[in-house]
Order: structure tokens, then C-alpha cells, then sequence
């Protein structure tokens, strides 16, 4: 029979994250790269429901459940185990996997946020354990993300960004996507990050920053560059660009209306791809 606290269920959306802009500013003597980086967060991605219970378990549904471990290797679990507690999980996946858009870490923020609400612990302070995207995944706002992904700054000079995601349906290992870098001690953004009043503005400073990684992932996978290049030739796209290691990449557009419609022009063009019209917040 179920325990008690099982009957209580937390429900938490685990967004998806896009890294704007990816400076590699340097790597650490342990292996563990700086990085420079502005993040938004889509409005869509998976969906949990946790509860505590007895022992762990996971149950995964989605149009993207093939492939989720279900054992401990799954972040949501790790994330339970990381607050001492046994939790009962059921992810909804809509994230692709080895995607650049950190489902994976989501997801694990996700399952802290409410197994903090369900047990009345605070949120760990060293979430970075879990993995260097997991602590701007908990903040789940625009962030400049440094170090190895622990320090944290607020960013609040964005507007609502519309946009449209693109995978176009291959896994890139971030590992490997690192290990292709020419040079790990590239220039960071500027100390001070402009306001912004639209999305048109803001694209055309961000084309001035990079994405370290494109080039190696566009080496180890060059259906990357195929994928910018549709999304290039898409109406009003301001800004394409890779969002993490890859393999999404991502456009910016004055309107909605715009990335709707040129994600109508992808699909027709490619059917097998991963294509989602967002807002980035």
C-alpha cells in the first residue's frame, strides 16, 4: 500500500533552456570548462509529477520516452537521492535527449523545486553536483550563467523573445562537442550587459556574441549546419543560432505569427525534425 506522503503530488514544469550566447573562457586543471553564458527559458518542456514515497520509482510517458534511463541514472532520481529522499516520479517527456537544451538537468530542478515544496527541506546550495546546468535550471529565469556554471547573475534586460527550436533528430555527445574546441580561452561577453526594448535589438546585439561550440558540433555533425541553414533561410529570422553543444538550434522573430509560420515551412520541409515555436522568457 502506498505511504501517506505518496498521496501528495507536486506537479512542476521542467522547461527548456537555450543558451543565447556560449563563451569558452578557459577549463579548469580538473577538466571542467568556464563558460560565459546568457540564458532564456522556453515555454515549453517536460512535465513531472512527484511525490514522496517508500522507494524510488519512475514512470516515463511523452513523445520523447524512448531511450529515458528509468534507473538511477535518471536525473530526477539523482535529484531525489541528492535530498535524502525516496520519490515517486512520472515524467512527461517532450524534450529531445542530448538535445543542448538541458532536458536532462531540468528535469532534476524540476524534482527538487517540488520535492522542497513537498518535504519542507530548502533547495540543496550545491545543485551543481548534479550537473553545471542544473543550478540556472532551478533559478528558471533569464540568467548569465558563469564558472562552471555556478555562478549566477540575474538578467532582467530581455524582452519576451519569440522563437522556433529545431533538432534535427541526432544526439550530440557534449563531451565529444568540447573536445573538438580549437582554443578554450576565448573572450567572454562584456562585464555589462545591455537592456533591450524588442527582439529585433536584442538579435542583432547577440549576433555579435558566439556559440563556442557550434563549429565542433557542426564537425562531429554537419546535419547541424543543415539545420541553421533552413532555419537562415526562414521569414524574419533575425538571429540562428546552436543553442549548448547542440544539436537544436534556434531562430528569433519580431512576432509569434512569424516563427508559427516558419515552422510550418520546416516541417513541410523536414518531417522527421523536432520543430516547436516558443517564447523565451
Amino acid at each position: 500500500m502506498a505511504s501517506e506522503a505518496s498521496r501528495s503530488v507536486a506537479e512542476a514544469l521542467a522547461p527548456a533552456k537555450i543558451n543565447l550566447t556560449l563563451h569558452v573562457t578557459g577549463q579548469r586543471a580538473d577538466g571542467y570548462h568556464l563558460l560565459d553564458s546568457l540564458v532564456m527559458f522556453a515555454d515549453l518542456g517536460d512535465r513531472l509529477g512527484v511525490a514522496l514515497a517508500d522507494a524510488p520509482v519512475l514512470t516515463v510517458t511523452g513523445p520523447m520516452a524512448a531511450g529515458v534511463p528509468l534507473d538511477g541514472d535518471n536525473l530526477a532520481l539523482r535529484a531525489a537521492a541528492h535530498m535524502g529522499v525516496n520519490a515517486a516520479v512520472t515524467l512527461e517527456k517532450h524534450l529531445p535527449a542530448a538535445a543542448g537544451i538541458g532536458g536532462g538537468s531540468s528535469d532534476a530542478a524540476a524534482a527538487l523545486r517540488a520535492l522542497a515544496a513537498l518535504s519542507g527541506q530548502a533547495l540543496p546550495e550545491d545543485a551543481e553536483r548534479l550537473g553545471a546546468d542544473v543550478p540556472a535550471c532551478l533559478f528558471g529565469r533569464a540568467v548569465r550563467m558563469r564558472g562552471v556554471g555556478e555562478w549566477l547573475t540575474p538578467y532582467g534586460g530581455a524582452p519576451a523573445l519569440p522563437a522556433l527550436l529545431v533538432n534535427p533528430g541526432v544526439e550530440l555527445s557534449t563531451a565529444r562537442v568540447f573536445a573538438g574546441l580549437e582554443h578554450r580561452d576565448n573572450p567572454p561577453m562584456p562585464e555589462s550587459l545591455p537592456r533591450f526594448a524588442t527582439p529585433r535589438a536584442m538579435a542583432g546585439w547577440l549576433a555579435t556574441m558566439r556559440n563556442d561550440l557550434e563549429a565542433p558540433a557542426r564537425a562531429l555533425s554537419p546535419i547541424v549546419g543543415t539545420a541553421l541553414d533552413a532555419l537562415r533561410a526562414t521569414a524574419g529570422a533575425h538571429l540562428v543560432r546552436m543553442s549548448g553543444s547542440g544539436a537544436t538550434v534556434f531562430a528569433i522573430y519580431d512576432t509569434g505569427g512569424e516563427a508559427g509560420a516558419a515552422a510550418e515551412v520546416i516541417r513541410a520541409a523536414h518531417p522527421g525534425w523536432w520543430v516547436q515555436p516558443v517564447t523565451l522568457g
